[in-house]
C-alpha cells in the first residue's frame, strides 16, 4: 500500500512539474507574441511573427495574428497613398485657383476705378470682398497642404524662444497697431532655448498672433516661462466656450469674423505636434488663453 502511494505521489509530482513547465512555456510564448506584435506595429516590415514554442495553440494564434497584421499593413499602405494623393490634389487645385483669382482681383481693382452708380458700387464692393476672402482661403489652403506634407520634426536647431518671440511681434507690429492692440510681452532675462524647426516655430506664433488680431477686444498678453511654456491671452467677447473648443479644427470658422479661413490654428497645432510640443486653448470669464509648451 505504501509503495502504491509512493508511486502515485511520484506520478503526481512529475505531472505537476510537467504542468509547471507547460505553463512557463506558454507564458514565455505569450510574452514573445506581445513583444513581436508590438515590434511589427512599429516597424515597416513584411516579416511575420515567429515564436519558439511548439505549442500548437500558441502557434495558431501567431499565424492568425500574422494574417491580421498583413491586412492591417495593406490598409495602412492604402491610407498613406490616399492621404498623399489627397494632399497633392489639394495643393494642385489651390495652386491652379491662385492665378485666375489674382487676375479677377486685378480686374475688380480696375472696375472700382470706373465711374458707376452707387448701387453698382455697392455690388462691386460685395463681390470684391468675397473674391479677396476666396483668394485668402485659397492661399491658406495651399500653404496648409504644403505644411502637412512636410516633416518639420527634422532639420531642428537650437533657438532662443525669447528672441523668436520678439522677432515675431516686431514683424506684426503694424498689423497689431492697425487693430489697436497694444501687446504686453513678459519675457524672462534667462534665455530659454529649445531644439526646434525655426520656420515652423515662427509660423506657429504668427498664426496665434493673427488669431488674436481677429478675436481680441484690444488687449494681448504674452508670457514666456523659463520652463518653455508660452501663454497667450486676450479678452474675446466674440467667442464662447463651444467655439474655442473647435478653434484647432480644420476649416472651422466663427461667423462673425470676416476673412477667417479656419486653418491658422489647425496649422499651428499640426506643427506643434510634429515637434513633440503641446498646444491647447481655454475660455474662461471672457478671456481666451492659448498655451504652447515645448
Amino acid at each position: 500500500m505504501l509503495v502504491l502511494i509512493s508511486i502515485l505521489c511520484m506520478i503526481l509530482v512529475i505531472v505537476c512539474i510537467l504542468l509547471v513547465v507547460k505553463v512557463f512555456a506558454i507564458r514565455r510564448a505569450a510574452e514573445q507574441l506581445r513583444l513581436e506584435f508590438s515590434r511589427r506595429l512599429r516597424e515597416d516590415t513584411n516579416v511575420g511573427i515567429d515564436i519558439s514554442t511548439s505549442d500548437k495553440t500558441m502557434r495558431r494564434l501567431a499565424a492568425d495574428l500574422n494574417k491580421d497584421l498583413k491586412l492591417l499593413r495593406k490598409e495602412h499602405i492604402r491610407y498613406i497613398r490616399g492621404d498623399q494623393e489627397l494632399k497633392n490634389a489639394i495643393t494642385n487645385i489651390s495652386h491652379d485657383l491662385r492665378t485666375p483669382l489674382t487676375a479677377i482681383c486685378g480686374y475688380m481693382d480696375l472696375l472700382q476705378q470706373e465711374d458707376v452708380s452707387e448701387t453698382v458700387r455697392e455690388y462691386l464692393n460685395i463681390i470684391y470682398n468675397r473674391v479677396v476672402a476666396l483668394k485668402e482661403l485659397t492661399e491658406e489652403l495651399f500653404q496648409y497642404s504644403i505644411i502637412v506634407s512636410a516633416d518639420h520634426s527634422t532639420e531642428k536647431e537650437e533657438i532662443s524662444l525669447n528672441a523668436m518671440l520678439e522677432e515675431c511681434f516686431a514683424a506684426y507690429y503694424g498689423a497689431l497697431k492697425e487693430a489697436q492692440i497694444e501687446p504686453q510681452i513678459f519675457i524672462p532675462e534667462t534665455v530659454v532655448k529649445r531644439k526646434l524647426n525655426k520656420k515652423a516655430f515662427m509660423r506657429i506664433v504668427s498664426n496665434i498672433i493673427s488669431n488674436a488680431i481677429k478675436y481680441s477686444d484690444g488687449d494681448f498678453n504674452v508670457l514666456l516661462e523659463e520652463n518653455g511654456t508660452i501663454q497667450f491671452s486676450n479678452r474675446a467677447s466674440k467667442l464662447d466656450e463651444i467655439q474655442v473648443g473647435h478653434l484647432f479644427d480644420r476649416f472651422y470658422t466663427v461667423e462673425n469674423v470676416q476673412n477667417a479661413t479656419g486653418l491658422g490654428l489647425s496649422i499651428a497645432k499640426t506643427l506643434t505636434e510634429e515637434m513633440k510640443g503641446h498646444i491647447d486653448a481655454i475660455y474662461k470669464d471672457g478671456v481666451l488663453k492659448i498655451t504652447l509648451i515645448f
